[in-house]
């Protein structure tokens, strides 16, 4: 009896101090029973404005805000986001279970959004060694090339051949996601257009609704979903509305993509097909393993999502940025002039010595993020980072606002200015391994494609800039900076008034 005792006590004692040595959950709002802050969180809409909100008000860099039965952990500090994504990357690089995620993917057949599984990791295999490597990087430059050549002539169009009607102001957030999404079109389908196209080298009726959709599934990827932190509710109501707006919009990006990717799969199958042009060709004829045309359709969405926004966001940001403060566009100038001149046309070989047109872009992704968030990252087991608890199925996410605006680590941080990134003469890349910045993240579940992300922007820039002279449109003095309340896009769309600068003959009209 005696020993039964000790031995209980010795149990209870081990149990006490292994409690107390566990060191508490980040600071956050008391949460009730059960709901924790959802009735808080639906309240306050956007949801990611309310948790900065609350971050700031509680003088905090790390936040845990229980929704449901989940602690969503939100950091401002790329210290603290370093042992997240680099120190203890292993334990953070799985996804969250979502409907968003679960729908956009097909059922998590895609590699982005894809829960830590064999299939992510035989899928980014792939991706490195077939898809986004090097090589296949250069073998699809013609690709780009001639997306790059085709935004020239679209504005050329606009402010030359239609001036009548457009008085030569271009509509550059059109211009911008077209350009994306054309090349994305282009790498994986081998056409920029879905139908007839415009003759301008614009946009078609086509073109639009599948860009409006994608863009549309974007915005509620991961949005904050009462059902994805309560799911029983999900077999009851769509509570938000998400699920019944994004399968719309996954349904009208399927009707375009989907008949092709089935058109070329049996191509192959019956031999009319025979060598590799696009990336589609090329995930047919993958051996190992074998993808099913469901895995290859969630692979091209993957494309689709995570060429579309980032790209053109920052673009758009960049360039009224710098038509707003003249100095800014001058330096740009005169970098072009003198490397590339003003006889042809930039190209990606130049890219690598256009200094401070890359440092405009990283100062548009460091100010002007695409998302409030990072997508998120799920926690495997229980830890401590930053000395506080992190509970094991926490949902991690790194503000691109918090780090990117951080007046601890930049200087005048709401302020654009690109001389920040120069530094001798040491070469501006875009992404920020030490975290300071989000614009590709990095670790396990990093961006795959930052080659490309990078060189589609810097070109779309460069281009812009080397192309046409850009002014606010008349009777309009300068720029209007703000940002959307709901989203991190600028409010209101560009428009600006552009010039040829170039030799006619570079523009490629036919």
């Amino acid at each position: 009896m005696i020993i039964f005792i000790l031995f209980f006590m010795a149990i209870l004692i081990f149990f006490l101090k292994r409690f107390k040595r566990q060191p508490p959950l980040p600071p956050g709002p008391k949460p009730l029973p059960y709901i924790g802050s959802l009735i808080t969180m639906l309240r306050n809409k956007p949801a990611f404005r309310w948790i900065h909100g609350k971050m700031d008000e509680m003088n905090t860099k790390i936040i845990c805000i229980r929704l449901g039965n989940v602690h969503v952990i939100a950091v401002t500090d790329p210290k603290i986001a370093c042992e997240f994504l680099k120190d203890k990357d292993e334990m953070f690089a799985s996804r969250p279970d979502c409907m968003s995620g679960n729908l956009t993917s097909g059922g998590y057949l895609d590699t982005a959004l894809v829960p830590m599984s064999d299939h992510w990791k035989s899928m980014r295999k792939i991706l490195a060694s077939e898809i986004l490597s090097v090589a296949r990087h250069k073998l699809l430059q013609n690709k780009r090339d001639e997306e790059a050549d085709n935004l020239l002539r679209y504005i050329y169009n606009q402010c030359e051949t239609n001036i009548v009607v457009t008085k030569g102001v271009v509509n550059m957030r059109i211009v911008v996601q077209q350009y994306s999404s054309n090349i994305s079109r282009k790498l994986m389908f081998g056409n920029r257009y879905l139908g007839k196209g415009s003759p301008d080298g614009g946009p078609g009726d086509e073109e639009i609704e599948h860009v409006n959709s994608v863009l549309t599934i974007i915005d509620y990827l991961y949005a904050f979903c009462i059902t994805d932190y309560i799911p029983w509710l999900r077999w009851i109501t769509d509570f938000d509305g998400h699920e019944k707006i994004i399968r719309k919009a996954i349904c009208t990006v399927r009707k375009y993509q989907d008949p092709l990717i089935d058109e070329r799969i049996q191509q192959w199958k019956d031999g009319v097909r025979v060598k590799e042009d696009d990336l589609l060709d090329v995930y047919i004829n993958i051996k190992n393993p074998k993808l099913t045309p469901d895995t290859i359709k969630a692979q091209t969405f993957d494309v689709m999502i995570a060429s579309l926004d980032n790209s053109s966001n920052a673009i758009e940001w960049a360039l009224a940025e710098m038509i707003n403060e003249p100095r800014i566009m001058d330096k740009a100038i005169l970098e072009l002039d003198t490397v590339v001149g003003k006889d042809r046309l930039v190209q990606e070989s130049d890219l690598v010595f256009l200094n401070y047109i890359k440092a405009c872009v990283r100062e548009s992704f460091r100010l002007h993020p695409v998302a409030p968030f990072n997508v998120p990252h799920v926690s495997s087991v229980d830890t401590t980072v930053a000395g506080y608890f992190i509970p094991k199925g926490s949902h991690v996410l790194l503000s691109r606002l918090g780090l990117g605006r951080n007046p601890d680590v930049w200087d005048d941080p709401l302020t654009f200015n690109p001389d920040r990134h120069m530094k001798g003469d040491t070469k501006v890349v875009l992404t920020d391994h030490n975290l300071n910045m989000l614009s590709f993240s990095t670790g396990r579940r990093g961006c795959a494609g930052v080659l490309l992300g990078s060189t589609m922007t810097v070109m779309l820039l460069a281009r812009l800039v080397q192309g046409f002279t850009w002014e606010v449109p008349p009777n309009e003095q300068h720029f209007d900076m703000n940002e959307n309340l709901r989203d991190l896009k600028k409010a209101k769309p560009l428009l600006a008034l552009a010039r040829p600068r170039l030799p006619h003959h570079l523009y490629s009209i036919s």
